[in-house]
């Protein structure tokens, strides 16, 4: 038995509780959705997939993604929610020894980009919300912190995880990487008829940064592209799409728009993985799409 999910702060939250609620010893398989979709992800029998698609092989899955809605049966959950650790918690939720309720609530909030105007200008001070932005899943290397996460989540309040000298360092970076970020944005982002397009691909190595933080710096925009190449493959590009939290206006369900488009994901937020011949084709009609505003 193994559990197999996805490298953000949801993924590690649905780990910690798996291995609270489950007889679990070996270390989490962390892939991305899209080596399930192109058939390159390694599933056995056995594994329990969480915040991912589908995969027939696995033994569970935990999700909540519009586009990974299946039809034939399943052993776990899949409901349209705010989070898939939530689910998790519910499918178990006699099974838990530790009262996991704030910490739900605030996954559910994170992932779900049900934030503040305070929150997203000043995560740090706020604990969850910038606990799970020392989160990234762009670097292999980085699994050692994801599983020192999940291990602080099962046993410590979030006020002792901040304070672990590898948290608290990740934190520091964190805060100073939004500084950056927020100065990057600016300068490549561009705006057409209420849709905020930010292309990094002139950068060597694409910044990370507050992905909420676009949106109260373009408040006029509805949606918001950002393009940039995958840093463990040159030949492929990554175009993640997002409502703005603040400026509700997009009525494009952009989880099923993106699954014309090699990709998926929710009503308000999608992500799709393609080859850089593919990218500007695939931009253009996206772009008119979110112009076009149409319910899809």
């Amino acid at each position: 038995m193994q559990i197999v999910t996805r490298p953000d702060f949801d993924g590690i939250v649905c780990a910690a509780l798996l291995y609270e609620a489950l007889d679990i010893n070996k270390p989490v398989k962390w892939i991305e959705p899209g080596m399930i979709q192109k058939g390159e992800a390694d599933i056995k029998k056995g594994d329990i997939l969480a915040n991912l698609p589908y995969h027939k092989n696995c033994s569970m899955w935990f999700d909540h993604h519009f586009s990974n809605k299946i039809d034939s049966p399943f052993e776990g959950l899949f409901e349209i929610a705010p989070s898939a650790a939530g689910l998790i918690f519910k499918y178990y939720k006699d099974r838990f020894k530790r009262d996991y309720n704030t910490l739900i609530y605030e996954t559910d909030k994170i992932d779900s980009a049900n934030l503040s105007m305070d929150e997203v200008l000043h995560p740090e001070n706020y604990p969850f919300v910038i606990l799970s932005m020392t989160i990234s899943g762009r670097l292999k290397n980085d699994e050692p912190y994801w599983e020192k996460v999940i291990d602080l989540l099962r046993k410590k309040d979030i006020e002792s995880i901040l304070s672990d000298p590898v948290v608290k360092k990740r934190v520091e970076s964190s805060v100073l990487q939004n500084s950056i970020y927020k100065d990057l944005l600016k300068k490549h982002t561009t705006v057409n008829s209420n849709v905020a397009v930010t292309d990094f691909r002139k950068l060597k190595t694409p910044p990370t940064g507050n992905r909420f933080l676009i949106y109260p710096l373009f408040e006029n925009a509805y949606v918001h592209i950002k393009i940039s190449f995958d840093q463990k493959n040159s030949n492929m590009i990554i175009i993640s799409i997002g409502h703005s939290i603040f400026n509700q206006n997009c009525h494009v369900n952009v989880g099923k728009m993106l699954t014309n488009f090699e990709g998926g994901g929710h009503k308000g937020a999608g992500a799709c993985y393609i080859n850089k011949n593919r990218a500007d084709s695939y931009l253009k009609k996206i772009t008119d799409i979110l112009i076009e505003n149409k319910p899809n």
